[in-house]
């Protein structure tokens, strides 16, 4: 109930008063914290989109920041590459293990020169991941058979690679 009636006033505040970037309540002291971050978001919620509709009115376009967000395969890449140049600095992850483990017969997404690294970091594997590993590989090598596609060969070549280091 108050924190309806806190959202209601920062709503109006924020209709009367041009938007600044912090606006303090009197009643925000007896929020608990969960209802302050919740107000907190939902005010960051309503400048937004004051901010939005200001730069809409004016005609210009929302500045768009540019993804310098790394992709999983790039990510996963740069956590191999640690692995095998500072192991110091290295930490395992299991995210970035498991994309390595799915897609390491793929040489579109892992190079040659990366699944040498790949092979010695799949030496060390244990446990549930060693086992799930070999099955993957002796599943992909019986799939592959005598199939004359070079993409299928390559697969099922790094595939027995695998069997031959694991078991």
């Amino acid at each position: 109930m108050l924190a309806a009636f806190l959202t209601a006033v920062v709503f109006y505040i924020l209709i009367s008063e041009p938007p600044t970037s912090e606006i303090v309540l009197e009643e925000e002291e007896d929020l608990s914290p969960e209802e302050r971050r919740t107000l907190e978001r939902k005010m960051k919620k309503i400048l937004k989109k004051e901010e939005k509709n200001r730069l809409k009115e004016a005609g210009e376009t929302q500045p768009k920041t540019e993804a310098a967000a790394a992709t999983a395969p790039q990510l996963a890449l740069d956590y191999l590459t640690c692995w095998a140049e500072n192991r110091d600095m290295w930490k395992f992850q299991k995210t970035r293990q498991t994309w390595l483990l799915q897609h390491m017969f793929d040489s579109e997404k892992v190079s040659d020169d990366k699944f040498s690294v790949l092979l010695q970091y799949v030496e060390g594997l244990q446990g549930s991941a060693k086992d799930t590993t070999v099955q993957k590989a002796l599943a992909l090598v019986q799939q592959s058979g005598d199939a004359p596609d070079t993409h299928v060969q390559q697969r099922a070549h790094r595939a027995k690679e695998i069997i031959q280091l694991l078991s």
